[in-house]
């Protein structure tokens, strides 16, 4: 006889740890993401982890991370549901789980046109989007001259300032982490201060621009730009959509549209900081 499970209602929802980073690699794969076990490393490290597992003990059959940037903003991303469990109610629980542990914390995500109608009902309202880009980067439309350098240890200071200021959350936990999880870091600079900057991070066999922070458009371009210049993978980054001059610029030199996200938010009207220098997340699964 084939043996019995508890109700997917009575299964037990834990935290995930490192350890745990090639089941959700597992998990992506199952539902024909990328596995992206890079980016699952530094998930489950800065973040707190979510899952349940799987009763026949394959593994889980849901995932999701929180990145907690203190008591003003957290950020909900990987939300999955493996296929065979997929429209049972597991992701509303796994995501009902997370609002009650994150108590009256204001929390964010970017949501597909599918996930959107299940974020909206439990309280999450789109407050913008993200166009995510990819592809090879031909400099066709060259940026506009800017000072741009590779980041020193002396920077990380004037970085984190600077991040803090524009992004509205303490996020030193991840920021700090760029020097070892991205293979580039770049600062642009103007009359001795740093203006903006940007990382260039490996996924699978693409490479991600993002964080990126500028003072305004053409800083941006200089610093993707200078990025792009140092790899010969294809390029792949989200980018808020108010910001169409960079959009025009990175589809006039080779990347093309794959999806626009909607950007949304909990318990806050609109998301701390300053939109207008804040051009593309590390990833959007960390907000």
């Amino acid at each position: 006889m084939p043996l019995s499970h508890p109700p997917l209602d009575q299964l037990p929802i834990r935290r995930l740890t490192s350890e745990d980073l090639l089941a959700c690699a597992d998990l992506s794969e199952n539902r024909g993401w990328l596995r992206e076990e890079h980016k699952w490393g530094l998930l489950l490290t800065a973040g707190a982890g979510y899952g349940i597992d799987d009763p026949s003990g394959k593994g889980l059959i849901t995932a999701c991370v929180v990145t907690s940037y203190g008591p003003g903003l957290a950020a909900i991303g990987m939300v999955l549901v493996a296929e065979q469990y997929a429209r049972q109610g597991v992701g509303r629980r796994l995501m009902r789980h997370v609002l009650a542990e994150s108590g009256d914390i204001p929390l964010s995500l970017y949501a597909t046109s599918n996930g959107q109608p299940l974020y909206e009902q439990l309280g999450f309202t789109s407050v913008g989007h993200a166009e995510m880009l990819k592809g090879r980067f031909t400099p066709t439309d060259p940026a506009p001259d800017r000072t741009v350098r590779p980041a020193t240890a002396e920077d990380l200071q004037h970085v984190l300032r600077l991040d803090l200021e524009v992004f509205g959350a303490d996020r030193t936990h991840l920021i700090t982490r760029l020097p070892a999880f991205a293979d580039h870091l770049r600062v642009a600079e103007q009359d001795g201060e740093i203006t903006g900057f940007g990382a260039l991070w490996p996924n699978m066999d693409t490479h991600v621009i993002g964080p990126l922070i500028a003072h305004d458009p053409g800083t941006a371009q200089a610093l993707v730009a200078s990025l792009a210049a140092a790899t010969d993978r294809p390029l792949r980054t989200d980018v808020d959509t108010r910001h169409s001059t960079l959009v025009s610029w990175l589809k006039a030199n080779g990347l093309d549209r794959i999806a626009v996200n909607a950007v949304m938010i909990r318990s806050l009207p609109d998301l701390p900081g300053d939109w207008s220098r804040r051009f593309a997340p590390l990833t959007v699964a960390a907000g």
